[in-house]
Formats: C-alpha cells, structure tokens, sequence
C-alpha cells in the first residue's frame, strides 16, 4: 500500500524506467552494460517504492498517551523554551526520519486544530540543533482534553524539498490519523506539556501513531 503522495511520483518514475530500458535495450550493444543499467533502474524504482510505503496498522485511539507522529528515532529529549507558539518552557521530544523510514504523519492526539502554519526556511540537515527553527517546516497545535494543547513540528532535512500538511484550523482530528507527508530524510518536533512522563529514551525507534511517547 502506498501513500497518495507518492501516485504521481511513482507512475512518472515507471514510465521513465520503461522507457530508459527499452532505450538501453535497443542502442546499447554490450549486455553487461544494458543488463546494468535495467538493474540499477530497476533499485532506483524499488527505492522510491518503499519511501512511499504506507503500511497497514492496527492503530488503536489511546486518549491517555501521546502517540509518536512519525516512524524514526528519538534524538532529543530535553526541556526548551518554545517561542512561536507557546513563549515559555515545553519539553521537546523529537523524531528523526532517514529516507528508508515511512514517512506519514500522523497526529500524536485527537482534539481540535487550533494552530497551523506554514513556515519557508534553509534544508540543514534535520539533526542540526537549528533546523527546528531554521527550516522550511509546518508548525501545528491539537487542542486535546487530556494534554492540553500538544504543538508538533515537521522539519524538512537536506533531502526533503516538500511538506504536506492536512491539518486545518478547527477542524476536529483523530489520534494516529494521517496529518501530513514529508518527502525524504526530515524529522518531527513534539512539545509537550512539563508535567507529562516520557516513555520513550534516546535512539529508540519508534512507530508512527503505534509507539507511546508520553503519558500523564
């Protein structure tokens, strides 16, 4: 199963995999060479298969946890001072995606949008400690009855060059539901509120809208 974000991609990379090997197999003479180039195609087009997966999962509504956005691995945990939304401290936890990891994102809470923007920026690579808030990145914020408000943050990297994001102010949302997309290595800021008890440690991989962040 693949995300729609993906269909267009996908049907433009087959068409040029068809055609590249048709045209390799009529003009290049040596078989080694012709037989290469069809494989090394052929991987380019299994690559941008899977970075495009959308798995299926049995996600399960979980009101007393926070849910991780994103298939990755935790590379920060730390208290912060947020300055676009909330202006006073939060603790971060955040999630960084390679380009082999699925890349659906999904909403941490249920509750209602009460925050969305959209902000351009530079393409640093999504572990520098200024991409949070020097990259080009959406910004959303769920209002959810048990936390409170929840703000997350999709981080495009060096490779990701687009960020979709579905989330609509007001609109009322599901937890682990399909919040956005972003396309290549990238990662995901939650800030949660201080009080809240953190389940996950360092480089620990984790499972989009499976695995529990927090909990109060």
């Amino acid at each position: 199963m693949f995300h729609k974000e993906g269909f267009k991609i996908i049907i433009g990379a087959l068409f040029i995999v068809i055609v590249l090997s048709l045209l390799a197999n009529t003009f290049v003479a040596n078989p080694t060479i012709r037989g290469g180039v069809v494989v090394t195609l052929i991987i380019l087009l299994l690559l941008i298969l899977q970075f495009f997966r959308n798995p299926k999962r049995n996600f399960l509504v979980q009101p007393e946890y926070v849910l991780s956005p994103v298939d990755g691995k935790v590379v920060v945990i730390e208290e912060v001072f947020e300055k676009e939304y909330f202006n006073e401290k939060r603790l971060q936890v955040s999630v960084f995606m390679s380009p082999i990891n699925v890349h659906v994102t999904r909403y941490p809470v249920g509750g209602k949008i009460v925050y969305s923007k959209y902000h351009p920026g530079k393409f640093l690579v999504a572990w520098h400690p200024k991409s949070s808030e020097e990259n080009e990145r959406t910004t959303v914020v769920v209002k959810n009855e048990d936390f409170g408000e929840v703000l997350y943050r999709q981080v495009a990297g060096a490779l990701a060059k687009r960020i979709v994001n579905y989330a609509e102010v007001d609109h009322e949302v599901t937890q682990a539901s399909d919040s956005g997309f972003i396309k290549f290595g990238s990662r995901v800021d939650i800030f949660l509120p201080l009080d809240v008890k953190v389940k996950v440690s360092l480089n620990q991989k984790v499972k989009g809208g499976v695995s529990i962040i927090a909990e109060k």
